[in-house]
């Protein structure tokens, strides 16, 4: 018979884990977000997951027959960090995401009673049913290209007492079905953002999604227009998978001062003008202005186009995704 986690562990681990993200501020205002975490057992949508080893991963799972390694997977389980829970080849097919950055980018998402929420990468469930104790089931779809990712996710799901409609598809096309939505969050790298959410939002919808190594945040105007702001948070997301991807580009970053490379805000923006702009005219201008916050960055989408601009949407700093 499968070994059951002492309840008691359990709930001191869970709480822990709310103690912890209660600390940082994220859910101030919002009991709601804090009773979800409270609520949702995380232990059950990671069964088992990776942590290094050695150069290697060692795989950490609830039915491990030694008690000390059984109690080491449910101290992890709970630990505000991420975990990885697919791994192949030695690369990262996906995970669970550091609970805290889950509960910012949550709060930021500022989800309503009633509201229609996509999720776009299923990952383990954990975040489809956090929203779905927010808002119930039937207003929360969750969408992941890999069958065997929406079917752990649904099995997770159901284990918790969560059903909310998890498909199995390409997220850059959203899930018209399921349309309209209020709000949709990625828990995957853009390179673009797919026009096809902006066809499937109610006007005034909130899109929030890792996009370079940061998150950005669109208010929707309607099927062709789509504008925000970055926030301050950085942010590191597996790529999205399917028709969205953009590809990757050749950065030539030799002869670049290592203090700029060392330095995560100007990483950031070679990431985001990767493609458009040249390494060294981007160390330039980051100098120049400053050395800019992610704030001072944004995202505009209008009809065919979409451009990534600082401070201004209307330029002199502009440069095309």
């Amino acid at each position: 018979m499968e070994p059951e986690p002492d309840a008691a562990l359990v709930a001191a681990a869970r709480a822990a884990l709310v103690r912890e993200i209660d600390a940082t501020g994220v859910w101030q205002g919002d009991p709601g977000l804090r009773a979800a975490f409270e609520s949702v057992p995380r232990h059950l949508f990671v069964p088992y997951y990776y942590v290094n080893a050695g150069g290697g991963h060692e795989r950490l799972w609830g039915e491990d027959p030694d008690a000390a390694r059984r109690a080491r997977w449910l101290r992890g389980a709970y630990a505000d960090a991420p975990l990885a829970t697919r791994v192949r080849d030695g690369d990262l097919l996906s995970s669970s995401s550091q609970p805290s950055l889950m509960a910012m980018m949550l709060a930021e998402l500022d989800v309503r009673p009633g509201d229609r929420v996509l999720e776009i990468g299923a990952g383990t469930g954990y975040n489809a049913a956090l929203l779905a104790h927010r808002l119930g089931d039937d207003h929360v779809t969750t969408v992941d290209l890999d069958p065997e990712i929406t079917e752990s996710a649904r099995r997770h799901l159901a284990a918790a007492g969560y059903r909310p409609a998890v498909v199995t598809g390409d997220g850059a096309a959203g899930c018209a079905e399921r349309a309209p939505y209020d709000r949709i969050i990625a828990t995957c790298t853009l390179g673009s953002v797919p026009r096809s959410w902006l066809t499937q939002c109610r006007p005034g919808a909130r899109i929030l999604a890792p996009l370079a190594t940061g998150l950005i945040t669109l208010t929707v105007r309607d099927a062709e227009y789509a504008e925000g702001r970055f926030l301050h948070t950085p942010a590191y997301f597996v790529p999205l998978r399917g028709g969205s991807r953009r590809a990757p580009h050749e950065q030539h970053i030799g002869g670049l001062p290592r203090r700029a490379l060392q330095n995560e805000l100007f990483r950031f923006l070679l990431e985001l003008t990767a493609g458009s702009l040249d390494p060294h005219e981007a160390l330039a201008l980051w100098q120049r202005e400053g050395r800019p916050v992610r704030e001072r960055f944004g995202i505009t989408v209008s009809g065919p186009y979409e451009w990534a601009w600082l401070d201004d949407p209307e330029g002199p700093y502009v440069w095309p995704l």
